[in-house]
Order: structure tokens, then sequence, then C-alpha cells
């Protein structure tokens, strides 16, 4: 077996937009829409078969029940609802995943949900109380460096750092606003640059230009953007250019 260093590379994907079937084969696990910020239970089904037919890694990505804004907008939330919010989605994509013969490996947050968690540490604690009490073996994924990671470590979970190949960051490592002009990378080249320096470096430099240290266990590539299997070949030759090995986090419970 190769020393080279491993990654994870992840994808959102069962959002009914883009060509999830292109993008499976340059990415070593995704995340699956529940239905609430988009999907259907059709949809659930069909990509959980889409991902056992190409070895990728299956986790549930609930939201907030938003499918008008995609669920990304900024919700008031007690930590009861966040916890039944997340149960809920995780426990309903799991029975796909059980009646495809297979087992699930991640949760990861989409959205609004995840970013208010990377931030708000009532929130992030009862989305990984939710996790434990569920199935204690899952994998966590967050923000690097998050509240939300911090919340799953402090419960016991397997955690997985996350980096964003394609969105931009802020000086204290959270993601650049939406809400801003150049809150993401539309093109490959810059996009695999930021992943390259990710992984040498591990830092990332900030929108306005500072160098922001993270740990990337896991790279993100958004799958409803429509050029999205044009990036994840893409950032999959720039992680492998960069020595390092497509795999995903393996569960060690």
């Amino acid at each position: 077996m190769s020393n080279a260093p491993r990654v994870d590379f992840n994808c959102d994907l069962g959002e009914g937009i883009g060509d999830d079937a292109a993008i499976l084969p340059f990415i070593s696990s995704a995340s699956i829409a529940c239905g609430f910020h988009a999907g259907s239970p059709q949809t659930m089904q069909a990509t959980v078969a889409l991902c056992r037919a190409h070895g990728v890694a299956i986790g549930a990505h609930p939201a907030f029940q938003d499918r008008e804004n995609f669920g990304r907008t900024a919700q008031d939330i007690s930590a009861n609802d966040a916890y039944a919010l997340t149960l809920y989605q995780v426990a309903a994509l799991d029975g796909f995943v059980r009646a495809a013969g297979t087992r699930m490996h991640h949760v990861k947050p989409h959205g609004a949900f995840y970013n208010q968690a990377a931030r708000d540490r009532v929130l992030a604690d009862a989305i990984a109380a939710a996790l434990r009490d569920y199935d204690p073996g899952l994998i966590l994924y967050g923000l690097a460096g998050s509240a939300l990671t911090a919340a799953g470590e402090a419960l016991g979970l397997q955690i997985a750092h996350e980096v964003f190949a394609e969105r931009r960051y802020e000086t204290d490592g959270t993601l650049t606003p939406r809400s801003l002009p150049d809150a993401g990378i539309e093109d490959v080249a810059t996009a695999a640059a930021q992943v390259r320096q990710m992984l040498l470096q591990g830092t990332v430099t900030a929108r306005t230009g500072e160098q922001v240290p993270l740990r990337a266990d896991s790279i993100c590539l958004h799958g409803d953007r429509t050029d999205a299997p044009a990036f994840a070949r893409g950032l999959r030759a720039a992680i492998e250019s960069s020595g390092f090995i497509v795999q995903t986090v393996e569960r060690t419970q």
C-alpha cells in the first residue's frame, strides 16, 4: 500500500440539479439531500443506488425545511427542533441505505443549517447529540475548526474537518457569505490552486488576503453548480497532482 497521504473528496448530491452520475467517478463520498431543502424519496433511493454502484461512501445532508430558498436562509431554531430536524432526516435516508444493503458513513448539515452550526455551539451540540443518539459511529462532517466539529469531538464522535474548493473564506475561517459578490470561485483553475494550497500548506487565502490555517480531512465540491462535473474532474486531478490519494475517511466504529 502506498504511503502517500489521503484526503476525502466529497460532493452534495441528490439535489435535483446537475448531473450526479457524471460527478460520482471523481469523488469518494457524497452527502445526499434528505427532502427538506431538495430531493424526494425517489431521488434519495436513486442517489443511494448510484453511490453504491460507484463505491462512494454515503452520508445524509440534513437541512432547514426551506425548499423555497434551497436551505440557504438563516432561521431562528431551538436546540430541540434542531435535534429533531437532524434525527428525522438522517433516519429517513438511512432507510434507503439499509434497504440497499449498505451502511451510512457520515452526516453533514446543509447550507444555513451548516453555517449557523459552525458558529452557534448550542445548535452544534443539538446536531451532534442527534448523531450520538442515532448512531454514534457516524462521522460528523463540519467546517474545519468550527463550533460544529468541537461539539462532535466533545460528545466523542468521529469528526471530519471539511474545507471548500470553490468558496472564499473570511479571516476567522468561516465561509464568505453568499450575499457578497465574490463568495464563490467560478473557474476550475482558481479552485484547484486553492485546493493545492490547503493540502500542501495547510492554509487558505482569505478574501481580504490573509493566510488562514485550517485542517483538511475532506474537500467539498457543491454539486448544485451546473459545471460541477468539470470541477470534479479538475479538482480530482489537482488533488492527485499534489501527491494525495483520494479516499474516504474510514469509519472507526
